[in-house]
């Protein structure tokens, strides 16, 4: 893979030095259940063809994951590890990883992730050449329970995969998903890192849109998006929970209720959205009629109605995020 940008005019930012640019990389982890999958994130950012990259574990509360993380990387001088004294939820630790970061750029990834090799590198260039103030890329599917017939790709972002859609290749973006995206540190410290009272993930609780929320401020502050390079990718790993309907239906009418819940913090948090389902309603769902009146098959009536339920939940989360702020 190739990582091209494209210039595009845009304003430029106040210089960041692209000499030996440190990216700090932030990887949170929770349950030993994760552990193997943890182990291959890990290694997929220490395995990286741009070199100057450190890796920041921040561990969640889980004494026993902390003690086999100091036992695997703790040699390491490209890995810095911490935990938390107890269960702070995701975004409280990525926090707590761009405080212990040395580089100029905090990047993020999830532990049921893995980074393309050159991920790294197309980030960096992001900010070298497009004077970038946050960067990120493509999510792809890794099915590791295999692909459900049923989910349109239109709907790949509730398994926090780019959807169809999202926009066509690189450029400015509001935000791109929170294992694929990165801040100068300079940047992040001043926007005071994610907002941990809306979205994220603690415990069971099914709340998302950290990173929606602080790029909307990052707009809102900076007058710029993120730069989007479809060429940085990293796969994130589907597990078989999130592949039944039932599960995905739940993570709809939260996604609703989070991006209410945003609204009421930034507005500007609501653009990509409008878009989205104006999208939705002249050009997706008239060309899946077409398809099926032209050449009718189950498969593209069960995607044409999940994809109409998915759109019913996201509205009734919203609605019910109207009850609650």
């Amino acid at each position: 893979m190739r990582c091209e940008c494209r210039e595009d005019g845009t304003a430029k930012q106040p210089a960041m030095s692209t000499q030996g640019v440190r990216v700090s990389v932030i990887l949170c982890t929770y349950t030993e259940d994760m552990y193997d999958h943890f182990c291959e994130a890990a290694d997929s950012i220490l395995n990286q063809t741009y070199e100057n990259v450190e890796v920041v574990v921040v561990v969640d509360g889980t004494q026993k994951v902390y003690d086999r993380v100091e036992a695997d990387y703790g040699d390491s001088d490209d890995v810095i590890i911490s935990c938390n004294d107890e269960n702070l939820g995701l975004l409280a630790s990525r926090n707590r990883g761009a405080e212990l970061a040395t580089g100029d750029v905090v990047a993020f990834i999830d532990d049921d992730a893995i980074a393309d090799e050159e991920w790294v590198e197309c980030l960096v260039r992001a900010y070298e050449e497009e004077s970038a103030i946050a960067a990120g890329g493509r999510m792809v599917a890794k099915w590791v329970a295999g692909k459900p017939s049923f989910l349109p790709e239109e709907f790949y972002w509730l398994i926090g995969v780019t959807h169809k859609g999202f926009t066509e290749g690189p450029g400015e973006v509001r935000n791109t998903f929170g294992s694929n995206i990165s801040f100068r540190r300079d940047v992040f410290n001043d926007l005071g890192g994610f907002d941990t009272t809306i979205g994220g993930r603690k415990g069971d609780a099914n709340l998302q849109g950290g990173e929606t929320e602080l790029c909307a401020r990052l707009r809102e502050q900076y007058d710029h998006g993120v730069w989007y390079d479809p060429e940085a990718e990293v796969e994130h790993k589907i597990f078989a929970y999130r592949t039944t309907f039932r599960w995905l239906v739940d993570r709809a009418f939260w996604q609703g209720y989070s991006k209410r819940a945003m609204e009421t913090l930034v507005e500007d948090s609501k653009g990509n959205e409008g878009t989205f389902l104006k999208r939705l309603v002249t050009e997706f769902v008239p060309n899946r009629l077409t398809g099926l009146i032209q050449n009718p098959s189950l498969l593209k009536l069960r995607q044409l109605l999940a994809l109409f339920m998915f759109t019913g939940a996201v509205g009734s989360g919203y609605l019910y995020g109207y009850t609650r702020y």
